[in-house]
């Protein structure tokens, strides 16, 4: 008997999923709505009146805040019509397949809103606004047949919380009309309503004072985004970290919050299935054993004292001269699903394997490295090297501790940089929290591949087009060429030089570049940048800070 009350009362406890279907039968008209006044304000554009680009812009940006509020929604539960209304504004390739995804919904109206073109585009712009119009008017038909578990509701949200931390507050979505604040209070508002039915009164508290906050200051460049993570959406994270969702992302770790040492789960990440000894891995990491001619490990070029880099542009070849790449660091390697700059491996063991077998790198033959160890095989080698490689993700940085609570751990300066690293700079537009590399939140699955347009010396004011081809020379797809992996610049601060090539010198260069837009805003004519090409206008002083950020970056 008692358990049969115990029943009845967790099934009136639980609200449903008809909270969830009515709050969006309601929301999707305001959008629906919204969506139509931006088709009809495009339509005015004239380049006769500049006023009708204004009003354009404008009625982009109510139309962005009010599709927030239905985000979290369809992310989850129809991510094709997700992808219609908010994909990014260029061509995305999904592999293995091959298959394009081309730009489309809000993004790109943004990016052509914005362009030095735009009078030229309203063709364009005008099919855009008809997809995003005709799209939002059909959405109830998405209610047919529709069904969801508590737990599914609860995850929806709580992966919403993560992208308002790592993507709305950096204006990922928008950033030329910087509307990301106000998103993101957009956002929180629909967490609100739908996680009411579920939770007490002190994590409502929290909810309020959490929009609250977003809503107080909706200045983009302005924004305190480090007090709004430490005293509002972490907090807010812990709580609702109590409620019983389920887990259907294997990179995250539910019961964290996003800057704990364990919120990533390496399990997820490629190779991580093999099993090896760490401890042998790191007696033969600096196994000279391992390579051809006796002379070389991997302590050579990825020396710990130097934070598993070498310090050069480019090492030096067995076959003479130099490598053709940068030695890339090893910290914190294993969060990724590609290795290398070009990221032509797909896990820890594939790339060690690469490079013990390349006649430039290492030159090993698998019969002599066995002979020259005995007892031992090949998988044991290299299976004990990638477990070795695991363990390389400290967390120690000032950063760190002070995310963690230690608020003397960063200097004004440096939390001045990290304001403007997740606004105004849009470093974390591509250096993606927590990890601060191109792995993709929410779900964290996927690394995330750029084409900044490099220009082969550190020259910015004689730039020439430098000659690698990056991805595109083992994935012949013209997006690719040119493109590399987004490292992390966790420790960046020591590990120079910097880019695949090891050309800028120093920090200061590599954001002066970036400060200019990129290849294209030094002049490289290039037709698949995936870098915003307009200048940042950082201040000098904005630029140290930056950079001060970056050195609170390294690990202790």
């Amino acid at each position: 008997m008692k358990l049969i009350c115990i029943c009845l009362l967790l099934a009136i406890a639980l609200p449903g999923e008809k909270p969830l279907t009515d709050y969006f039968r309601k929301t999707q008209v305001i959008f629906a709505a919204k969506a139509i006044s931006m088709q009809q304000a495009i339509a005015l554009i004239d380049a006769k009146n500049p006023a009708t680009l204004q009003y354009a812009k404008e009625s982009l940006k109510q139309c962005r805040v009010s599709y927030k509020q239905l985000a979290f929604f369809l992310e989850y539960f129809f991510t094709s019509e997700a992808h219609v209304f908010n994909a990014p504004p260029k061509y995305e390739v999904d592999e293995p397949y091959i298959e394009y995804e081309a730009p489309v919904g809000l993004q790109q109206i943004e990016s052509l809103l914005y362009d030095s073109a735009v009078y030229t585009h309203k063709t364009e712009l005008m099919a855009e606004a008809e997809v995003v119009a005709s799209s939002a008017a059909d959405l109830p038909s998405l209610l047919y047949h529709f069904s969801a578990t508590d737990g599914q509701i609860i995850e929806s949200v709580k992966l919403e919380l993560i992208r308002i931390m790592t993507l709305y507050i950096s204006g990922y979505d928008a950033p030329n009309l910087k509307s990301g604040i106000e998103e993101a209070a957009a956002a929180m508002t629909a967490i609100n309503i739908i996680v009411s039915p579920y939770v007490n009164d002190s994590i409502r508290y929290s909810l309020k004072r959490t929009i609250e906050y977003l809503q107080k200051d909706k200045d983009f460049d302005t924004f305190n985004r480090l007090e709004f993570l430490t005293g509002y959406a972490l907090p807010l994270q812990r709580q609702l970290n109590i409620l019983q969702g389920i887990n259907t992302t294997p990179a995250l770790n539910g019961n964290t919050t996003l800057f704990s040492k364990d919120a990533l789960n390496k399990s997820a990440f490629p190779g991580a299935n093999q099993t090896g000894d760490t401890s042998l891995g790191r007696r033969l990491f600096f196994e000279k054993a391992l390579s051809g001619n006796g002379t070389r490990s991997c302590a050579t070029c990825h020396q710990p004292d130097k934070y598993f880099i070498d310090g050069m542009a480019r090492n030096i070849s067995l076959e003479g001269g130099e490598l053709p790449r940068n030695t890339p660091g090893l910290l914190y390697a294993s969060y990724q699903y590609s290795q290398f700059w070009d990221g032509r491996a797909k896990s820890l063991e594939e790339q060690i394997v690469m490079v013990m077998h390349s006649k430039q790198e290492m030159d090993a033959v698998d019969d002599t490295v066995i002979h020259r160890l005995k007892n031992i095989t090949m998988d044991q080698v290299v299976n004990s090297l990638a477990a070795y490689l695991r363990t390389l993700a400290p967390f120690n940085s000032p950063f760190d501790h002070y995310i963690a609570g230690d608020h003397s751990a960063l200097t004004p300066q440096q939390q001045h940089g990290f304001n403007l690293f997740m606004g105004k700079g849009q470093c974390g537009t591509c250096h993606f929290a927590p990890l601060f590399n191109g792995l993709i939140p929410p779900l964290y699955n996927r690394t995330e591949f750029e084409v900044l347009g490099t220009p082969q010396t550190e020259d910015l004011l004689h730039p020439f087009k430098d000659a690698d081809e990056g991805r595109y020379s083992f994935f012949r797809i013209g997006f690719y060429e040119g493109a590399f992996k987004t490292p992390t610049i966790r420790n960046a601060a020591v590990t120079g030089p910097y880019m695949h090539h090891g050309a800028f010198s120093s920090m200061e260069q590599v954001l002066a570049f970036y400060d200019k837009g990129g290849g294209a805003g030094i002049g490289l004519k290039l037709t698949n940048q995936t870098l915003s090409a307009s200048q940042l206008h950082l201040e000098e002083s904005e630029k140290k800070a930056i950079i001060a950020f970056m050195e609170a970056l390294t690990d202790q």
